[in-house]
């Protein structure tokens, strides 16, 4: 029943459905007290919504950001408070007294302060937003970026200045306690002096050498780092906050090119869950902004995701464009029919360029290039037991990882096996005999579009915990408690190193600061690289190898439980392509029930795998091969199928794609001389050759105006 309640208050614990009940039922419990009229319940039912309040706003919840759509929102329930206090001293017969008239001045004045207050803050906050926003990159040598404002000014500004109100509400009631005004005008003067000072702070804020410089000085600072770097390859991305991670698995391929890097991004979201990174990153929400950036040194753009924003670097022609898309799978986004606007498409292996060739969206086989997935580099294979053979040791009970994908935007049947199949997978893995390690990773967006789905996700989490729950007490099972001790105690360590070094970056004041200070230490980043994997290592060490575990968030990553697996099953997605580079045996769901002969051909990267209905009947032929190796009939078609889908072992993948991008370059190269050389030879008609040129971002020349902020040396 509470569970019931809590989805549906849209809360995330029974601790703030608690404060959410609290919340809405205290103000009515608030006008009794005021008509009884009762002080002292009236001063304990004030207390009380304070801290509801309070406790929701510091959860996030849900629940008080719809408060705001029934018009109940944050300053409406303080001005409600207030109201109800005037009602209590009218009926404790004080309409005449002084401290009456006072605390109705008092509010209203209060409230007077509340517009210059929020429109000093959206002010600061509006000017402090930069044009560009940049990771890696000196802008402070060439531009004054002052000082961010103290964070307890701007962080839940509203709720703080409201809160001002405690005083006069605190003082008002003591004086209706103990008919003493001393109390009463105390608080109140506390209360309009702390906003009034509160709001007068903020002001210089607004003005002056506090603000940082016009955006066409911004602009022009980062052109200047732009011709000074000269990047050659950018990296280019637009997304939602949720897809993140399709830039993120790209970062360290960047950071190893022969070239010089530049990740290009369109939103900010994106720029604050980007993943820790040493290559230079410029974030461009303006369109407008992005194409007048000199980005005349680039020779080839890598595209990551088919996005509309795309256009706004597509339309260079000084610059080869790539898409390398952000997996390899048999869904239909791996043929888009948008690839075509590219000049090339790169593929892991030759499964992708066929993939194209049977879709027939436009893209020709001659822009295809295979170069390997060099993100796959630390996906491990098999793991061997002691006398070399490839067979899981006998002294730990074998794991089996479910990753499903999730459901799509478009409601078909087969994108997602935890719908009709996932709890029939998980009981079977659950009920196996010898007993097998379940890990449950769930795609991040699971539930995001369908009800049903995020429903089944809880059904199979819970079947999960109840599971791990049984095994912890079953004889069968035992485990080294002191080494569990050991290395949890080695993971607080750890993750307490983690959480300082992320918390240098997350001190920076805004946006503009983080612009200004944000150059990647190196030294703090290779750091962070070790302790993750010591992270790693120290979280499979910290409970029970045949402990079930649902596996969330962004650690440990999916690869991360591939190489501590031993089987996998999951749905048609790029999780299947990357977990055939371990060669380790798999099962794919044909959710849709298109039958086991038509989902091969249908599917490239089902082909070694053992397919499942939906009730999970041939889930035997997993277990078979996982407890005996030798006696697994998809060993040497998986071994093909790796070649065929993510190409060869040698030369290594990120070898590939680094004369991928050579290659490319010198195309464009090629294309820009002869296209100079055509303009040169005086043949083209006036207008086009306008158009081109004007096509093509040069520098930027600054007018008198946009120098203004920019530092001189």
């Amino acid at each position: 029943m509470i569970s019931t309640a809590i989805r549906v208050a849209r809360v995330g614990s029974a601790a703030q459905l608690a404060a959410a009940a609290l919340l809405i039922l205290g103000f009515p419990a608030l006008m009794s007290a005021a008509l009884v009229p009762s002080v002292p319940a009236f001063a304990a039912l004030t207390a009380v919504t304070y801290l509801a309040d309070h406790y929701l706003h510091r959860k996030n919840s849900y629940l008080v950001s719809r408060l705001s759509k029934v018009r109940a929102g944050l300053s409406i329930r303080f001005l409600i408070r207030q109201l109800l206090l005037v009602l209590l001293l009218a009926r404790l017969s004080l309409p005449d007294d002084l401290v009456f008239y006072g605390a109705i001045a008092c509010f209203i004045a209060f409230y007077g302060l509340q517009a210059p207050h929020g429109a000093l803050v959206t002010l600061i906050r509006n000017r402090r937003r930069m044009p560009v926003a940049t990771r890696n990159i000196d802008l402070g040598s060439r531009i004054r970026i002052p000082d961010a404002p103290p964070r307890r000014l701007l962080h839940r500004s509203a709720e703080k200045i409201l809160h001002l109100d405690l005083f006069a509400v605190a003082g008002i009631l003591v004086s209706a306690e103990l008919d003493s005004a001393v109390a009463a005008f105390t608080g109140i003067g506390l209360t309009f002096g702390l906003g009034l000072l509160y709001v007068l702070v903020l002001v210089p804020y607004v003005r002056g050498r506090r603000t940082p410089p016009k955006a066409d000085a911004v602009l022009a600072a980062v052109d200047d780092w732009l011709a000074c770097y000269k990047p050659e390859t950018v990296l280019y991305f637009s997304g939602s906050k949720d897809s993140a991670y399709q830039v993120n698995m790209w970062l360290e391929t960047m950071e190893r090119l022969e070239t010089r890097p530049l990740i290009v991004l369109r939103e900010r979201v994106i720029l604050g869950s980007l993943a820790p990174t040493t290559v230079p990153v410029v974030c461009v929400p303006g369109g407008v902004h992005l194409m007048n950036l000199d980005l005349s040194t680039v020779r080839v753009a890598l595209y990551a995701a088919n996005v509309g924003k795309n256009i706004h670097l597509l339309r260079v022609p000084t610059m080869k464009h790539v898409f390398i898309g952000h997996g390899d799978s048999d869904k239909l986004a791996s043929v888009n029919p948008y690839s075509k606007v590219y000049d090339e498409v790169w593929t892991a292996g030759r499964a992708g360029r066929d993939r194209y060739a049977i879709a027939d969206v436009g893209v020709r086989d001659e822009d295809i290039v295979e170069v390997g997935r060099p993100q796959l580099a630390p996906i491990q294979g098999r793991r061997r037991a002691p006398d070399g053979t490839r067979a899981a040791a006998a002294d730990r009970c074998p794991t089996v990882l479910y990753a499903p994908t999730w459901e799509g935007w478009d409601g078909n049947p087969g994108n997602t096996s935890i719908v009709l199949a996932g709890e029939n997978i998980v009981r079977k893995l659950i009920a196996a005999d010898p007993p097998v390690r379940v890990l449950y990773k769930p795609h991040p967006f699971t539930g995001k579009v369908s009800k049903e789905a995020a429903a089944a996700h809880k059904r199979i989490t819970a079947l999960v915990e109840e599971a791990a729950a049984e095994r912890a007490d079953d004889s069968r099972f035992t485990a080294d408690g002191d080494a569990m001790d050991e290395a949890g105690a080695e993971l607080a360590r750890i993750q307490a190193r983690l959480d300082e070094l992320a918390g240098i970056d997350r001190a920076k004041g805004d946006e503009a600061e983080a612009t200004r200070d944000g150059i990647a230490d190196v030294h703090r980043h290779q750091e962070t690289a070790r302790l993750r994997a010591e992270w790693n290592d120290a979280y499979w060490r910290s409970f029970p190898s045949y402990e079930h575990r649902v596996v969330t968030g962004a650690r440990p990553r999916l690869y991360d439980c591939f190489n501590v697996s031993d089987a996998m099953v999951s749905d048609i997605s790029s999780a299947v392509s990357d977990f055939i580079a371990s060669g380790k045996p798999y099962a794919v769901t044909d959710s849709a029930g298109v039958g086991a002969d038509e989902f091969r051909r249908q599917n490239t990267a089902v082909r070694a795998a053992v397919i499942l209905s939906n009730d999970a009947a041939e889930l035997g032929g997993l277990l078979d091969a996982v407890h005996d190796p030798s006696a697994d009939p998809l060993a040497d078609a998986r071994t093909e199928l790796k070649r065929y889908l993510l190409g060869p072992d040698e030369p290594k993948s990120i070898d590939r794609f680094d004369t991928a991008v050579a290659g490319l370059a010198l195309k464009a190269d090629a294309r820009n001389l002869g296209h100079r050389s055509r303009l040169g030879a005086g043949n083209a008609d006036p207008a086009e050759t306008a158009e081109l040129t004007n096509a093509v971002p040069g520098p930027r020349t600054a007018s008198a105006g946009e120098t203004e902020g920019v530092a001189t040396r």
